[in-house]
């Protein structure tokens, strides 16, 4: 259920600032390359802001159709 919830928020937030670029100012784009740059940190120390918000939220990590330890041997 994280990975729903990372996804849908990530998602919304990239198109939002590729909105706000489009109609508000040419800017707006650095938001999206804050995003961009956050899920390659990510990536690399296996840590995100917005996990740790949602967890703490009480979204429960459940794992999702993409992750490995759902699956079960």
């Amino acid at each position: 259920m994280l990975n729903t919830y990372f996804r849908v928020i990530v998602g919304t937030m990239v198109l939002l600032s590729v909105v706000l670029t489009v109609y508000v100012h040419p800017n707006w784009m650095w938001l999206t390359v804050f995003i961009g740059v956050n899920l390659i940190q990510s990536a690399f120390t296996k840590w995100c802001l917005l996990e740790t918000i949602l967890q703490k939220l009480g979204i429960k990590n459940t794992g999702g159709s993409c992750s490995i330890s759902s699956k079960k041997n």
